[in-house]
């Protein structure tokens, strides 16, 4: 019960520092509940368990999960938390779970990165790409496409660069599969 006084009282407090302001310079998030109601935040943006808003620019803090449409900035799991984004993020994102349905342009730092193009870096134990990667660095690297690629087991259909690990697959490498590198036929 003291922990639910707690979010409502945070709550209060963001209602109070950002309540006629377009976009909000602060927002919390929790579960369908956002103080300010505001899709666009411009400053810092807190979600608790489960908070989903709309665009971010600046930091976004997870005690939990954040779902955002767009994120501008930082994306940073207080104790434990992950985030979705749903179409582009420019920055740093840092969680247990980075799921990332559009492109993005900076850092996915993570035990688990799931992402879709990424014009920057992938650095988690486990990373998997629908898309393009620029570089993913991990334990296991999946993608379509890829620029390059270190870690135990490399995996993509068409590398651009070079892939290093134990065993390293591509569609166009100079071998299907080949360990301790790999590149482009």
């Amino acid at each position: 019960m003291n922990l639910l006084r707690s979010f409502v009282a945070l709550g209060a407090c963001f209602v109070f520092l950002s309540a006629s302001a377009d976009p909000a310079p602060a927002q919390f998030s929790f579960f369908d509940f956002n103080a300010p109601d505001n899709s666009e935040v411009k400053g810092v943006r807190l979600s608790a368990i489960y908070g989903k808003s709309g665009n971010v620019s600046g930091v976004d803090f997870a005690l939990g999960w954040s779902d955002l449409d767009n994120l501008t900035g930082v994306s940073f799991p207080v104790l434990i938390g992950g985030n979705r984004i749903r179409n582009s993020m420019t920055g740093v994102a840092f969680g247990i779970v980075n799921m990332h349905e559009g492109t993005d342009k900076g850092v996915n730092r993570g035990l688990l990165n799931l992402t879709n193009d990424v014009q920057g870096l992938n650095w988690g134990s486990i990373n998997i790409s629908t898309g393009k990667t620029l570089a993913d660095v991990g334990f296991v690297n999946i993608s379509d496409t890829s620029t390059f690629q270190l870690g135990v087991f490399n995996k993509t259909e068409m590398i651009k660069g070079v892939q290093i690990g134990l065993l390293n697959c591509a569609s166009n490498g100079f071998f299907p599969c080949f360990p301790f590198f790999n590149f482009a036929e």
